[in-house]
Parts: C-alpha cells; structure tokens; sequence
C-alpha cells in the first residue's frame, strides 16, 4: 500500500484509541500549577504506546521521544496539560465539563460558515487542548507502526506537554528549552502546535504585554473624603485617556494579525475597605500589539500619558511597569517572570510551512492559511528562538475558553493523519531550511 494510504489508515483505526484517551484526559481537572495528575495520565499513555524516552522534567513538563534511524532534524510537538476556569455551569447546557461525553451536535464547520451535524467529546480542555496532545501522542504512535513496518525515520519526534500556558507568560515552555533542553544539551529545528486551528495552519498571532499601572492617592477616613486624597478617582483620568484616546495613535492595523489593542481587565483599590479612602489603585492593562511595537514601547506610551498628567495635575502620582509574577509549579520549583511575549508571523512560503503542507496534501487534506487572534507559546519559538513553527490543530478556536467546549472527532483523525504525514515530509528537510530571519 502507498505510504500515505497507510497513513489515513493507521489514523482511523487509532482514532477510538485517541478518543478515548481524550475522555480520559478530561475527566481529570488540571488548572495551572495543578497538573500533576494529567501530567501522570501523559507519561503512562507514551509508555505504554512505546515510545523510546518518556519522561518528565524538573518543572513538571512531560516529554515524550521517537528516534528514527537517521540522522535529520527534532520537531518539537507542543501543546499545554492545564486549562482555564470551567466558569458559569448553568451556561454548558446540561454537559458535566469534566465528563468527557461524546455525543453527535450541530457544531460549526472548519470554516465557521455553516452549521452541520458532528460528533463531539464535550468538556474543558477538549479543543484547548487535551484532544490536541491526544493527537500528537497519537501521530507518535502511527509514526511507531510505519518503523515497524520498514519506514525509515529521520531525526527526532519529541511530545512536549508542558505546564502553565494559560497564564499567558509561557513559563512552562520557557523553563523547558532554556533550562532542561539546555541541561540535556538538546537543540531542536522547528514546532508544530496542537493549539485549535479547524484544521488550518496558524502562522502567527500579535504580541501581548502586562502592563501594571499603580496610581498613588492619600488614606483617609471616607466620612471626610478631603482628608485624604482618592487614588481611583486620580485613576479615573488615567483610564479615559488610555482606553479612548491612546488607541489612536497605534500603528495600522497589521493585515494579517489585526489591530492593535488595548484593554483594562484587573482593578484594585487599596486597602479596599469601607469607609477608608483608598491610597493606591492598582489597573492592569493587555496591550495587543504587531511586529513594530514591542513592550518597552507599549510601556512607555503609557508613561507619557503619566508624565502629562503630573503636570496638569501636581496630586496625581503613578508609575508604569511590565507585571512580574512568581510562578509556581506542581513540582515545587518556582521562576520569577514578566507577563510578556513578542508578536510573530511566519510566511506560508517557508520551507517548514511548504513541507508541512506537502505532507498535509498527500493525505488528502485541504490547506488554509490563518493567524491567531490570540496568544501562543509560539513567541517563544519564532521570535525568541528564531526558529520555524506554525500551529495545526483540531480544535476550533471559538469553542475554547467558553462554556459548551467541545471537540470534532473527525477532526481528531484528520490531524493525526497529518502530524505524521507531515514529520515525513519535514524529516526531509536540509538543515537550512529550518532557519528564520
């Protein structure tokens, strides 16, 4: 049988396998810095699948690797063990969003433009993003059988699941290249994401910033409010200006990866009790942003703003800065990080993307070309690491983070036909097509 032909098939008879491990993975809550009983689930199913290393690493990142016979490149498969909030469970109409149900609905199709009748897995994390890394765990396997079968395999196929992405720092795929692939001496040449794509290649999403705005006032007793000076209502004049007339002054709108954007989504009044004027008004501000801007930028915008109201306004006081955290994880290790990444856009003319394309071809498959409307570890990748990746995945993104998440199934086969077709293609690849300028 042609290669590709056994790829399609190995696919669909290990979907229910896929499937079923979805369920699973499901069933098994894993918010950020709780992931330890998903990460357990990860490492269990790679070793009893075969896979020729599996372990985890001191941040709690599962990493899981195929060997091929030959010399050629490492492509890293990624995608995240936590999830966001289950959030309001009167708004999942009826599904348990642990519960793993499959099911058949009417369910967008991969181009949002009609409705049709599909089976599902409900639950959170389905489409972001356990059915991915199910996935890829899964293409793993049929990469194994095709070994077995005579195919000779070049380079490295490497499971990266890894912790805390939802927090939207990349901390966890952070910690795994710069650290733990650093301690093992490892490099890798490029990255396929399982984050929701409807079957589609995402080639790059805008940057984000966390910027910290503190505005400072005087405590006082609020039964004589000019005792004290209101840092909120100081904070007030802030807010007008950043979120109506900043937005003005942002570069054009970038045509493939949107506008840039600024929203307030954290505020704090401090001490925050009754009858006390507050002394300090914590805001905290996501600023969007293309491949001309960077955070310093976007930190500095609202600096100026600062600047001028202290001078119309000799009360008012505040500073600018980009949020920091302490991030723990479920092993106890723990990093200091800024809430940052860069925008990134790879071109559907690069070698990486042609070959994954060409991969994607030989099974059937339609490509499309997209971008992100939000965040990925991907900034990591590309614009840190300079480094190809793009983001091929089964989920769709407007069932992620929202109640009703749910996963095609048919989806699922087609992507696990093409993470392996797809390795084929690129363990091709000479070592100078891996580069990005």
């Amino acid at each position: 049988m042609e290669q590709y032909q056994r790829v399609c098939q190995l696919a669909k008879e290990l979907l229910p396998e896929a499937v079923a491990f979805t369920q699973r993975l499901v069933r098994c809550p894993s918010a950020p810095g709780e992931e330890k009983n998903a990460a357990d689930m990860f490492i269990a199913e790679m070793e009893k699948i075969g896979y020729d290393e599996v372990f985890r690493d001191d941040w709690g990142n599962v990493i899981g690797v195929i060997n091929g016979q030959e010399p050629g490149p490492t492509i890293l498969c990624n995608a995240h063990m936590d999830h966001v909030p289950v959030g309001d469970l009167s708004l999942w109409d009826g599904y348990d969003p642990f519960g793993g149900l499959v099911d058949v609905v009417e369910m967008d199709d991969r181009y949002a433009a009609k409705k049709e009748m599909a089976e599902v897995i409900h639950g959170r994390g389905t489409a972001d993003v356990k059915g991915g890394m199910a996935c890829h765990i899964y293409g793993g396997k049929l990469l194994l059988q095709l070994r077995k079968e005579g195919v000779k395999l070049k380079g490295k196929y490497i499971i990266t699941a890894v912790c805390m992405e939802e927090f939207g720092d990349q901390v966890g795929t952070i910690q795994l290249i710069d650290d733990t692939f650093k301690k093992l001496g490892w490099s890798y040449d490029g990255v396929i994401s399982s984050e929701a794509s409807s079957l589609g290649f995402n080639l790059g999403h805008r940057g984000r910033v966390e910027l910290l705005v503190s505005v400072h006032g005087k405590i006082g007793h609020a039964s004589a409010p000019w005792t004290g000076i209101n840092a909120v209502c100081k904070a007030t004049k802030l807010i007008d200006i950043v979120t109506n007339e900043l937005p003005k002054q942002f570069p054009p709108e970038e045509p493939d990866l949107g506008p840039s954007t600024i929203c307030l989504t954290v505020i704090n009044a401090i001490p925050g009790e009754l009858c006390v004027v507050p002394e300090r008004c914590d805001i905290t501000f996501d600023r969007r942003f293309g491949p001309e801007e960077t955070p310093e930028g976007c930190m500095q915008e609202i600096q100026e703003i600062i600047d001028k109201l202290s001078q119309e306004d000799p009360e008012f006081r505040a500073e600018v800065k980009i949020s920091e955290v302490v991030r723990e994880f479920y092993t106890g290790k723990s990093v200091t990080i800024a809430n940052k990444k860069l925008s990134w856009k790879l071109s559907p003319e690069h070698p990486f993307v042609q070959a994954m394309a060409d991969g994607l071809k030989a099974v059937g498959q339609e490509i499309q070309y997209r971008h992100w409307f939000g965040g990925t570890d991907l900034s990591k990748v590309v614009a840190d690491d300079h480094k190809p990746a793009l983001g091929y995945g089964a989920g769709q993104e407007q069932y992620t983070h929202v109640p009703f998440e749910v996963l095609r199934t048919d989806f699922m086969e087609k992507v696990i036909a093409g993470y392996a077709a797809g390795f084929l293609k690129l363990m091709e690849l000479p070592k100078e097509a891996f580069r990005v300028d």
